[in-house]
């Protein structure tokens, strides 16, 4: 049956015209709407847009690109992180680690061995790989339950050792800076905030296509029956432990990518990213946004960045300042501003951010 409407005869005897419904062609114009967004985020830095309340100053300033960028790095971050929990059913509190692996591990080899960045690069993600592979193929021998608290174990121990900082590696508590010496001139300064931020988008773009890829093969397949019932995925004569393994080793190393970007970001390696606060972090921006669904872990890791900065100049503005005790204590604590806005996200919008396209269609269906 065709889609097209035909209208009526002309008088003059010409054929009759043959055009698309309206609602056909607004449909594909929203199937593109992520190629619209993404030429939007390319385009950023040329623009001198100011969105005040949003951002500090216009679009394409430094301070601007670097929020963004810093909210973009972490949009791919829970979209790599939900490969486990809302793909394959694994609850990890040890991601953080894979993270500051690709972080540390390169600022390493470009401070010690004095290699260059792109070689200290490949060097600290094959580490990043490493890492989760043999600690995944140890965490992945127990489930459910006992698999979350192997992979916190992991991510206490090298939290430890890197507040340790052994043979001054690390740099303990205050990190390591890297060195601007070694690293790519255009990636130095902050006259080059925009080729950072076209690097953080990169790493989205990446991270999406390379997540819609692995969910749509053979394997995200069997990821998909996992989740639902692993039982019955072995009555088939299939080996979960290698497939668990496989998105295991997949989230680490798009986590340890997302490290190599937030050292050039930062311009360091910080311990903050190596504690199991910073997985729970991820796991907020997973359920905020929508676990297991294609965009809602980017909307969320984006919205939870973004908000975790905003919320802290609200926090202390004047205007908090001004208002009673009974309302300036909480208000003035950015954690509780966040709580209040993903509980609210939680009781508000069950399965996150990424359903409400679909709750606000169902009152039109219902109501034609």
């Amino acid at each position: 049956m065709s889609t097209a409407t035909q209208t009526p005869d002309r008088t003059d005897g010409g054929p009759a015209l043959t055009v698309p419904p309206a609602s056909g062609r607004a449909a594909r114009l929203l199937r593109r709407w992520p190629v619209a967004v993404l030429v939007l985020l390319i385009v950023a830095p040329f623009s001198a847009l100011p969105l005040p309340g949003l951002l500090d100053g216009p679009v394409g300033s430094p301070g601007s690109l670097q929020l963004l960028a810093t909210c973009l790095l972490f949009g791919a971050l829970a979209t790599g992180y939900d490969l486990l929990l809302g793909r394959t059913g694994l609850l990890s509190f040890g991601h953080a680690l894979y993270f500051a692996a690709g972080s540390y591990a390169t600022n390493m080899f470009l401070l010690e061995a004095g290699l260059p960045f792109a070689v200290a690069a490949v060097l600290g993600l094959c580490f990043g790989i490493a890492l989760a592979l043999v600690l995944g193929s140890v965490s992945l021998r127990v489930t459910g339950i006992g698999f979350s608290m192997v992979t916190l174990a992991f991510a206490q121990a090298g939290s430890i050792l890197v507040s340790r900082n052994p043979g001054g590696l690390t740099g303990g508590e205050e990190g390591r800076a890297a060195p601007a010496e070694l690293l790519p001139s255009s990636l130095v300064g902050i006259d080059n905030t925009a080729n950072l931020y076209w690097i953080a988008l990169a790493y989205l773009v990446l991270t999406l296509g390379v997540v819609h890829w692995a969910v749509r093969s053979p394997t995200g397949r069997v990821w998909e029956g996992i989740k639902e019932n692993e039982r019955r995925v072995e009555v088939l004569g299939l080996k979960p432990y290698g497939f668990k393994l496989t998105a295991f080793v997949l989230a680490g190393a798009l986590a340890a990518v997302g490290g190599l970007v937030h050292l050039l970001l930062t311009g360091g390696s910080t311990p903050q990213t190596t504690t199991s606060d910073f997985t729970l972090s991820l796991l907020v921006m997973v359920v905020l946004g929508g676990s297991g669904t294609r965009w809602g872990p980017m909307v969320g890791g984006i919205l939870y960045t973004w908000a975790d900065h905003r919320l802290g100049d609200l926090a202390g503005s004047g205007a908090v300042a001004e208002l009673p005790a009974v309302l300036r204590v909480p208000l003035s604590q950015p954690l509780f501003l966040l709580g209040v806005l993903f509980v609210a996200v939680v009781h508000l919008l069950p399965g996150g951010l990424a359903r409400l396209p679909s709750r606000l269609r169902r009152p039109r269906k219902e109501n034609p």
